[in-house]
Parts: structure tokens; C-alpha cells; sequence
């Protein structure tokens, strides 16, 4: 099986760790916060994800740092 570039990377895997802990724990908030706060940290969490793979396909220094 092929392996992009960024999923090499330790972040990257450390991450996707990170993504299944943050809504493991979002599961014991209370279901009134489920399109609030609770939303707003599952998605924060995925973006690092998102983020380190968007970046590793920038041609520049300067662009994949902004990544």
C-alpha cells in the first residue's frame, strides 16, 4: 500500500491519536454543547490533521510553513 509523504511523518501520526482521544472525550460532554463547543473542538482537532498533509504538498518553505 502506497504511503503519502505526511503520513511518514511522526506529527502527523501522533495527530490522528490526538483526533480519537479528542471525541472519545467529547463523548461525556452534555448533549446540549453537541453543536457548540463540542462541534467547534472535534473540528479544531481534525484541521491539525488536514493541516500538516496541506502543507507537505506546498512547493515553498515559506508556503508549507504556513501549513
Amino acid at each position: 500500500m502506497y504511503l503519502f509523504s505526511f503520513e511518514k511523518l511522526e506529527v502527523w501520526q501522533n495527530s490522528r491519536v490526538f483526533i480519537l482521544e479528542i471525541y472519545r472525550l467529547t463523548i461525556a460532554f452534555p448533549s446540549h454543547e453537541l453543536f457548540g463547543i463540542t462541534s467547534q473542538i472535534k473540528r479544531s482537532s481534525s484541521s491539525i490533521a488536514t493541516n500538516i498533509a496541506e502543507g507537505t504538498s506546498r512547493n515553498t518553505n515559506k508556503d508549507k510553513a504556513h501549513f
